[in-house]
């Protein structure tokens, strides 16, 4: 028998509730370039077939300087189980409420993309609050190609009970 516990086996120890959350907090996701594999993968997934995806030559065709990533290609990279956040609140999070998106510029094979997530807003309830973080994905010439939001329901921090 040894002294492991599942429940400690955790990416983040500390846990994090509503109150804990500052605006301006950032949350990076790992860069990743868009490799065939990646809109391989997403062809896979999502079932679309329109050659401006997948096919080079048709693309060239048009002007464009290789294969062009589907929006959502590039908005699933804004996906918080890349990054920290959801990690932080295992205990607190109560669920995903509401994303939006805007596609402001092309992101195309080879493309690097670096995704983030910050707090804009936070508003307080009862027993829970709502968070709001900005997405964004920039590019690696530093254009912003992805803003969006996305909305968390968060517990606020349990009461602590005294034993008296």
């Amino acid at each position: 028998m040894t002294d492991f516990d599942p429940a400690e086996h955790r990416m983040v120890p500390q846990q994090r509730w509503f109150e804990d959350f500052v605006l301006g907090e950032r949350f990076v996701i790992p860069s990743r370039t868009m490799t065939s594999a990646v809109f391989a993968a997403f062809q896979t997934a999502s079932g679309d077939t329109h050659p401006v995806h997948y096919d080079v030559e048709y693309c060239r065709a048009r002007g464009m300087p290789h294969l062009l990533a589907h929006g959502f290609q590039t908005l699933i990279h804004t996906a918080p189980g890349a990054g920290l956040f959801p990690y932080l609140v295992e205990e607190s999070l109560v669920g995903f409420l509401e994303q939006s998106s805007r596609f402001l510029k092309p992101v195309y094979a080879d493309d690097t993309i670096y995704p983030a997530l910050e707090v804009t807003e936070l508003n307080a309830g009862r027993t829970t609050g709502t968070v709001r973080l900005r997405s964004t994905v920039f590019n690696q010439r530093r254009e912003l190609v992805l803003e969006g939001m996305q909305k968390f329901l968060i517990r606020r921090r349990p009461a602590q009970t005294s034993s008296i």
